[in-house]
């Protein structure tokens, strides 16, 4: 992968109307973001323990409706050196579910001129179906190289062994297909997991990282060259979190320890001034993040065309 091959124009289909790709250059460091699709919940999922006249007013102030929210999915890929990395794999087919605008991330790969087989490694920031689906389409796995390395925190597969449940707000039918995605994905994907516990290079520049929270084993993904920083939040940070930081997402195994690794992360991010990309912010959600009173202010980058 290169900008260059990144950024070349596709021939969109009926069903893209635009390349859901968006190339940005860290020092010497290539990050392709890419859009997997989005995922419609109900608008609960955005801060169950919030008022609902509240979260009401948010979304109304968003100009968004009030039953239902696309939760964006969006997956990078890194080049340092001869290392391409994959950092999440998207949601990939789950027709228990019925969600067909979700799981574009193969496709899309090949579109942005991304050979499966020339993908050296993997970063999962955490094993949620979204993130690791897209490595159980069918023939996906016959595509990817022998020795493809698979990085995630020891206490995720830890935590997946036997996960706990008590603690999160789902729409019915996903904690079942949550809990038989990654056991199926630890079943075949086993031999090529490449454990660490707290931090670990990954390639020079790039650098994952622990924060736990959202699941126990949750991280962030760090990109560093020339002076320039990103970090690929996964799933710390989502739409609504920047004024209301304080709101528990659904999907939290452990809400009130992610508000707290949401709020360390806004608050450095914004010190640093380092740009932020996420799983669950609209796409391609590249930009920065501002302190605004006791909240934060998410400061959207100006596209490069």
């Amino acid at each position: 992968m290169s900008l260059d091959i990144a950024s070349r124009p596709m021939r969109p289909g009926p069903e893209e109307l635009v390349p859901s790709r968006y190339a940005v250059r860290i020092g010497e460091i290539d990050v392709l973001v890419v859009s997997d699709g989005v995922l419609p919940l109900p608008t609960e999922m955005l801060g169950y323990n919030a008022d609902p006249g509240d979260r009401a007013a948010w979304l109304n102030g968003m100009f968004l409706p009030p039953d239902a929210f696309d939760w964006s999915l969006n997956a990078v890929v890194v080049r340092s050196g001869d290392q391409i990395i994959l950092v999440d794999a998207g949601l990939g087919l789950d027709p228990d579910l019925n969600l067909p605008r979700a799981g574009q991330l193969i496709k899309r790969l090949e579109a942005a001129g991304v050979d499966l087989a020339s993908v050296t490694d993997v970063v999962l920031t955490h094993m949620h179906m979204d993130h690791i689906g897209g490595l159980l389409v069918d023939g996906v796995k016959d595509q990817l190289r022998p020795d493809l390395r698979i990085h995630v925190a020891a206490a995720e597969v830890k935590f997946w062994e036997a996960p706990d449940f008590t603690h999160v707000n789902m729409p019915a039918g996903f904690p079942d297909a949550l809990r038989a995605t990654a056991k199926r994905f630890a079943q075949e994907y086993y031999s090529q997991l490449r454990l660490f516990d707290d931090e670990h290079e990954v390639a020079p520049g790039v650098v994952v990282h622990r924060t736990g929270g959202h699941t126990p084993g949750h991280s962030v993904v760090r990109v560093m060259s020339g002076g320039d920083r990103l970090i690929f939040a996964g799933d710390a940070v989502f739409a609504v979190g920047f004024e209301h930081p304080d709101w528990y997402n659904g999907f939290e195994h452990d809400p009130a320890e992610a508000a707290r690794v949401r709020i360390d992360l806004l608050n450095e991010l914004a010190a640093t001034g380092e740009q932020l990309v996420a799983t669950h912010l609209p796409f391609p959600s590249v930009g920065r993040v501002a302190v605004d009173g006791d909240a934060f202010r998410w400061v959207p980058a100006f596209w490069d065309y």
